[in-house]
């Protein structure tokens, strides 16, 4: 253990996964490769954790209030594909990092169709593609189509909603609908800053919708800031519930 720790700290495995990236993001057929792996790893993650009783149906959502915003946290969202209706089409926003451009060609292997750009800051750089990104989603929205942002910003506080999702949400006119997919099995990594979950196969599964919010089109800042912390805590409360019930379930 500690030699593995002395590897670490002298960058061997920074420089492993710097390289990494390198390559991923040089070679279409490693990138191929990469994409097709993680992608049936998941979808085995997912027919191998049934839902739990008491789960919700992403299909009623949909039904009843199509078009809207689908959100996550960070770390929390990768089995996010797998909510998706049959015939329903949701577009997804992705940073424009490198890791990020994993996570997008994956969403688009499991059905998803993207956007690149950082929504969650409170001024929007042209360089990062926040607002051009965000003009995409209410575009989409317009056009009767669902769209999926984080609420968290990156490298930011870990679940604490930003203020992107919530000026969406004004400038559409449509709802925030929070999502939490959790898992009985996960592996939960301590160094990234988001702590990432990945989940585990022969397991049990819980998928829960939190209260729908709504933000006024003539919203102040005072009102975006009530919306952004209510959206906060529902969140936190709706996961804290997700594993409560996981736990029971056991």
């Amino acid at each position: 253990m500690l030699f593995v720790q002395s590897i670490y700290n002298k960058g061997v495995v920074k420089r492993f996964w710097r390289n990494l990236h390198i390559l991923f993001m040089a070679s279409h057929g490693f990138r191929s490769f990469v994409v097709m792996l993680i992608t049936s790893y998941l979808r085995f993650v997912y027919w191998t954790n049934p839902l739990i009783k008491g789960s919700h149906d992403p299909r009623d959502a949909h039904g009843r209030y199509n078009p809207f915003i689908i959100t996550f946290w960070h770390g929390r969202h990768i089995m996010g594909p797998f909510l998706r209706p049959k015939g329903e089409s949701i577009v997804a926003m992705f940073s424009r990092s490198v890791d990020a451009e994993l996570n997008a060609l994956v969403g688009e292997k499991l059905g998803l169709k993207t956007v690149r750009g950082s929504g969650g800051r409170e001024k929007y750089r042209p360089e990062k593609g926040g607002a051009r990104a965000l003009l995409k989603l209410k575009k989409a929205l317009r056009s009767c189509m669902t769209v999926a942002m984080i609420a968290d910003i990156a490298h930011g506080r870990r679940r604490e909603a930003g203020k992107g999702i919530i000026l969406l949400s004004k400038l559409s006119g449509r709802p925030i609908i929070p999502y939490v997919y959790a898992f009985s099995r996960e592996k939960i990594l301590r160094r990234t800053w988001d702590q990432t979950a990945i989940p585990l196969p022969f397991g049990r599964s819980i998928f829960l919708m939190g209260e729908v919010i709504y933000v006024p089109s003539d919203a102040d800042e005072g009102i975006l800031e009530g919306k952004r912390i209510e959206l906060t805590l529902i969140m936190n409360a709706l996961m804290e519930q997700a594993y409560l019930r996981l736990k029971k379930n056991r």
